[in-house]
């Protein structure tokens, strides 16, 4: 039985390289001895390859520079709720299979689910990339709390319900000024504090980073993907839901939690990377 696929999106990569990341490390690559994108033009030089430093881990490969690359993925159910997960990850790369009568998939290495969400995108554009600790360029931030004493909260300082796919949310506010989010959420803990001994509320500010923002682009997808801009590319983030990956990837590559990633040639004749995640195998828990 064939694949079904659905689109996820389109990503751009004009430096002619293509990444496929792990989103939690991204940012950490400039901090090591050679940028993302040198190692990547590296790899992708060869036709393609994995490359690995500490925990930083990615595939690149080179792709087309003058248009817009289609994203898509097939499913299976999630061990964890029976929801849609992604089986298979596949990005059309808009560049002739160099060996037409060639239809055996070349092997470029593996990749652990990162817990945080994969990326991907141009790797020249993804040297901008900024993570969970940086400084957000637009100078905003979002506020979240819940918790046991959330309505109460809700009922003493206010907020909306910030709603994702599935699920209610917490409460909050979404685009405040840096400063205003500290005040707010400054306010909302010494409020748990003097009353509940700063227990039953969880307090959250997430200031507007590559990271937060590509979270916030899959809030309402059913598979957590969403596209933003980065170093003037489009760049796909896809998160993971923490129940399936703590079911089916925890541990990640210490553990061998590992899936392998290929290129092939597509339905039209054309390069596609692909990362397979197989189904979920309920013997296992028999043995």
């Amino acid at each position: 039985m064939s694949e079904i696929f659905v689109d996820l999106g389109k990503v751009t990569a004009p430096s002619g390289v293509l990444v496929l990341g792990m989103a939690g490390w991204i940012d950490q690559w400039r901090e090591l001895s050679l940028p993302l994108s040198e190692r990547a033009r590296a790899a992708a030089a060869t036709g393609g390859g994995h490359f690995r430093e500490w925990l930083c881990e990615a595939v690149a490969v080179p792709a087309a520079a003058d248009r817009p690359l289609a994203v898509r993925a097939s499913t299976s159910p999630s061990p964890f709720d029976g929801e849609p997960a992604i089986a298979t990850l596949e990005i059309g790369l808009g560049l002739p299979w160099p060996e037409p009568e060639r239809s055996v998939p070349v092997r470029l290495g593996d990749l652990p689910v990162d817990r945080c969400g994969m990326v991907v995108g141009d790797a020249s554009g993804l040297d901008a990339w900024t993570g969970m600790d940086d400084e957000p360029a637009d100078g905003l931030a979002d506020v979240f709390y819940w918790g046991l004493y959330a309505d109460d909260a809700h009922a003493e300082f206010g907020g909306e319900r910030i709603a994702r796919r599935g699920v209610d949310g917490p409460q909050g506010w979404l685009d405040l000024p840096v400063a205003e989010a500290a005040a707010r959420a400054a306010g909302l803990e010494a409020w748990s504090d003097r009353l509940h001994g700063g227990k039953g509320l969880m307090v959250s500010v997430n200031e507007h980073t590559d990271f937060h923002r590509f979270e916030r682009a899959g809030w309402h997808h059913p598979l957590h993907a969403g596209a933003i801009d980065v170093g003037g590319c489009q760049v796909l983030g896809i998160q993971w839901d923490q129940g399936d990956h703590s079911i089916r990837h925890r541990g990640e590559r210490e553990a061998s939690q590992v899936y392998p990633v290929t290129l092939e040639a597509d339905e039209a004749g054309e390069m596609a990377l692909r990362w397979a995640i197989p189904p979920y195998d309920f013997g296992d828990e028999a043995e």
